[in-house]
């Protein structure tokens, strides 16, 4: 499975970089809470989502028909800083008024076996996600899906043992459990990851080109640290 890019999406400045991806996010949200009365939103972790959370909770959404998931979490206390879900908190649910049982956190404190299958038994696989937001890291990792990564394709959530950063020990949802979705973004930002980028764009052999969407996958991108 390879990836279709939709748009390819460069940005100016980082104001420009955030609005452009707040604005997807918003759009999305609308279409899915008048279609069908809720919106599912997949999360991505590190500090540019941070900055793109924090300028969501300036806009005046319908945060009560949001539902919230995680693409990936490190295997660490529950209130690790390090940990995706403590970073959404601190960015993003503290601040705005969501039903916290309306935040489907990935349980990785328990480690990647038993995290991943509590996780796995939690998501309907029958589910489409409305939008599933994705950083590109400098080796084209994406979600915690790194090159070489030995995955459970059997599952829509694999345990991940070998994870050239530390912590080695995570939980994924796998590729073809994020390309279930209907928007798929890709939150790309920094110097450091422009041959990531470009070889997204080839379609070379890196996780990120593992990802589709079923109507719609956009890169945003902005290239400054």
């Amino acid at each position: 499975m390879k990836s279709t890019v939709n748009a390819w999406l460069s940005c100016k400045s980082q104001k420009e970089f955030e609005l452009k991806i707040v604005e997807r996010i918003v759009t999305y949200a609308a279409k899915a809470i008048k279609d069908k009365g809720s919106f599912s939103l997949v999360l991505a972790g590190g500090n540019t989502p941070a900055r793109i959370y924090e300028a969501l909770t300036k806009i005046n959404c319908d945060w009560k028909n949001w539902h919230i998931y995680f693409g990936d979490e490190r295997c660490l206390p529950v209130n690790h800083k390090e940990r995706n879900s403590v970073m959404a908190d601190e960015s993003f649910f503290s601040k705005i008024p969501i039903p916290k049982n309306q935040i489907y956190i990935i349980p990785a404190e328990l480690g990647e076996q038993e995290g991943a299958e509590v996780y796995n038994k939690k998501l309907n696989p029958e589910m489409v996600f409305d939008l599933v937001l994705l950083g590109l890291g400098e080796d084209g990792h994406m979600a915690s899906i790194f090159p070489n990564s030995k995955l459970d394709y059997k599952k829509q959530v694999t345990p991940i043992t070998n994870a050239p950063k530390l912590p080695q020990n995570r939980v994924s949802l796998t590729p073809e459990r994020l390309s279930k979705s209907n928007y798929v973004i890709f939150i790309v930002s920094g110097k450091s990851k422009k041959i990531a980028l470009e070889k997204f764009k080839n379609s070379e052999n890196i996780p990120a080109t593992k990802v589709s969407a079923l109507r719609d996958l956009s890169v945003v991108s902005f290239d400054t640290d």
